[in-house]
């Protein structure tokens, strides 16, 4: 029990965790399991929930908490000793898990309670956690022939290995990556904050002058503000072909995606499925592959009209800056300078209003308000000193779960926003298992004395994570297979995110979460409305931009052939053809770096985000029609979504809080595009 990554009966011990904890406590919970199987798979006693199912879950519970553990702090605190632990254990674990899905006998058993007369008198949830084990068990794997399953087993583990190296080589580009500029003159353009944190970055490098790099913080306000035209080449150029052959060879990614997609392939057509795409979507809201590029192609003859247009303004207003031949370095700074113009605001204007402590402020208040909850900073053992602990409890001032956060970009932490499971909601023997989250951002860190400022983009993104983390919170849900966000169908799992980002838009919230950062003044309505007003400027370049990487990330894992001569490369163009309308360079390498369809479960299901945001959107709308902040509308979405987790198909759960099948309408309307 001196092993911190085996103590399961509290919160982790992030203080103690060392790299060479990871191989010990795994060899000691995968034994445990192997026992368990063996035991449970011999019993001759009839399979029930209690003798049966219960027993699995105890033990997955505990691997997937210990496991949990080990690869938050790769993703935040990534080391090579780490990382060679991670590796060296993900592959065991990948072994174990399919040894397990493929275990006939267990099958059989899970069957068996499927088919008893005793099925009827086990509760929905439970219920539907069998139906689940079932259907995963034939996808695990569970009813190949002996020698096909030796060859899927060997599938999912180089799966599993390929995923994590897809990832390793984007953070190593990524961190590896310096820019200096030598004299203050050539950063005109960029606001003081973007200047002041490059000073520091170079300083804390050895080095005089300006130091930038590919981490969002630092990359993005060069592409968005600097007047050099040449220094926002030489980023965007790094940027796009990262994890490439126009890297180095050691991070390039090329080889990797036809290795993924080939073994895509054989795992769905050995489960009796065309494509991957059908596989994938066998657990979705969705249907077919058909009924998802239906839907992304009606949307994007809907947007394509309106991004045309943005394109054309867009291509005017360079051309009145001197750029003739606008190219993919110019959009971003164009496009801030037109909406300075159209809009008389800029991000980083608004940016000024928004410090930490307001946002997080706002964001708490938004959530007590409407789910009737109180959230509050606590102590408890973390990873890093950015990050820190909150409770979250009910009226009764019960604590009902936790979270950690992780607020800014650095070294050794991989890019992006997300939230993660660290514990379950689940019924023990002695009670009730609180769940706890991870919510991980990476936003510019304070500079200067001054406390952390976000763009209103940024605050966007953190109430879209947050929405992540209620929906894994406030679940009532108390068995694990389905607690929280665990069983929840891919394409209904951002529901509760992009629901949460509509509030970002509501002047009665955002008036209370602002406060200038030098004079305290709170946001001005005047400026608000400015902000309004541009909510939905190049709303259908955003779109399209979306529909094509959805498209893209469909037809890679349906009809495409990854051992024919078209590369991955060429189909994306082939996509943009239909749907962009803005081209960015030959040598553009997007889908090198496109780590949400090949390392982050989001493969032939990257539609997600467009297809939860009809849900999320029609959602809103009834908050719209009671009131922004209505108790009764945020008890209704609490009991009837959040609190209901993966117990039930999520458009039951949709239906019985809104009252009727979800529309498109609420999602064109709140896009301008009614």
């Amino acid at each position: 029990m001196s092993n911190p990554l085996l103590h399961f009966a509290g919160l982790p011990k992030f203080n103690e965790i060392k790299p060479e904890h990871v191989g010990p406590a795994v060899d000691s919970l995968i034994a445990e399991g192997r026992a368990l199987v063996e035991q449970l798979a011999t019993s001759t006693e009839a399979p029930t929930w209690q003798n049966f199912a219960v027993k699995l879950e105890d033990h997955s519970e505990k691997l997937g908490r210990s496991w949990s553990q080990v690869g938050h702090m790769n993703a935040v605190v990534n080391s090579p000793e780490l990382r060679e632990a991670y590796n060296d254990n993900l592959a065991k674990l990948t072994d174990f898990y399919s040894d397990v899905s493929q275990d006939e006998r267990l099958y059989a058993k899970f069957k068996a309670i499927q088919s008893s007369a005793a099925f009827a008198t086990l509760s929905d949830t439970q219920q539907t956690i069998i139906n689940k084990e079932v259907r995963d068990f034939k996808l695990g794997g569970a009813e190949l022939p002996a020698e096909q399953k030796v060859r899927f087993k060997a599938v999912s583990e180089a799966l599993s290995k390929l995923g994590a190296k897809f990832e390793e080589n984007i953070l190593d580009n990524t961190n590896d990556f310096k820019h200096t500029v030598e004299h203050l003159a050539d950063l005109a353009g960029l606001p003081e904050d973007a200047i002041e944190a490059a000073q520091e970055a170079a300083k804390a490098d050895g080095k005089k002058g300006y130091q930038f790099s590919l981490h969002f913080p630092s990359y993005m306000p060069v592409l968005q503000y600097a007047d050099n035209r040449a220094l926002r080449e030489v980023l965007y150029r790094a940027y796009a072909t990262r994890a490439s052959e126009l890297s180095k060879p050691e991070w390039d990614n090329t080889d990797l995606i036809r290795d993924i997609l080939k073994l895509k392939q054989e795992e769905a057509q050995m489960l009796g499925f065309n494509n991957f795409a059908e596989l994938s979507l066998a657990t979705k809201m969705a249907d077919t592959p058909k009924q998802v590029t239906d839907f992304l192609d009606t949307l994007a003859k809907r947007a394509k009209p309106y991004a045309q247009q943005d394109m054309q303004a867009l291509t005017v207003y360079a051309n009145k800056l001197g750029i003739a031949d606008m190219q993919a370095w110019d959009v971003a700074y164009v496009s801030e300078k037109l909406r300075q113009e159209k809009y008389a605001f800029s991000d980083q204007e608004v940016k000024q209003y928004f410090p930490e402590h307001k946002v997080l402020a706002g964001l708490f208040k938004v959530t007590e308000t409407i789910f009737g909850v109180h959230v509050r900073k606590v102590d408890a053992p973390v990873w890093h000193p950015d990050a820190s602990f909150y409770e979250i409890s009910n009226s009764d001032n019960q604590p009902i779960a936790y979270f950690y956060l992780d607020l800014y970009a650095r070294n050794h932490k991989r890019g992006g926003a997300w939230m993660d499971e660290c514990i379950s909601r689940r019924q023990h023997a002695n009670g009730i298992e609180l769940p706890v989250a991870y919510l991980t951002c990476n936003f510019s860190a304070p500079v200067g004395g001054k406390p952390a400022l976000f763009t209103h983009d940024e605050v966007i993104t953190m109430f879209h994570e947050f929405g992540h983390g209620l929906h894994h919170m406030l679940t009532q849900v108390d068995e694990y297979g389905v607690s929280g966000i665990k069983g929840v169908e891919w394409d209904a799992v951002e529901l509760p995110s992009q629901f949460m980002e509509n509030f970002c838009w509501e002047w009665e919230v955002l008036c209370q979460m602002t406060a200038h950062v030098d004079t305290d003044a709170q946001l001005p309505r005047e400026l608000f409305d400015k902000m309004v007003a541009a909510k939905n400027f190049q709303a259908g370049m955003q779109m399209v931009r979306q529909i094509e990487f959805s498209l893209f990330d469909m037809r890679l894992h349906g009809d495409f052939d990854p051992n024919g001569k078209l590369t991955a490369l060429d189909l994306i163009e082939q996509v943009r053809d239909e749907v962009a309308v803005m081209r960015p360079p030959h040598w553009n390498r997007f889908p090198n770096s496109f780590s949400h369809i090949f390392a982050g479960g989001y493969a032939a299901g990257y539609y997600s985000y467009k297809w939860a945001e009809v849900l999320s959107a029609d959602a809103y709308s009834l908050f719209e029609e009671m009131g922004v902040l209505s108790g009764e509308a945020g008890t209704r979405f609490k009991n009837e979504v959040l609190a209901k987790g993966g117990s039930r198909p999520a458009m039951e759960s949709f239906v019985a809080f809104r009252g009727r099948e979800p529309s498109m309408d609420a999602l064109l309307r709140h896009n301008g595009m009614a």
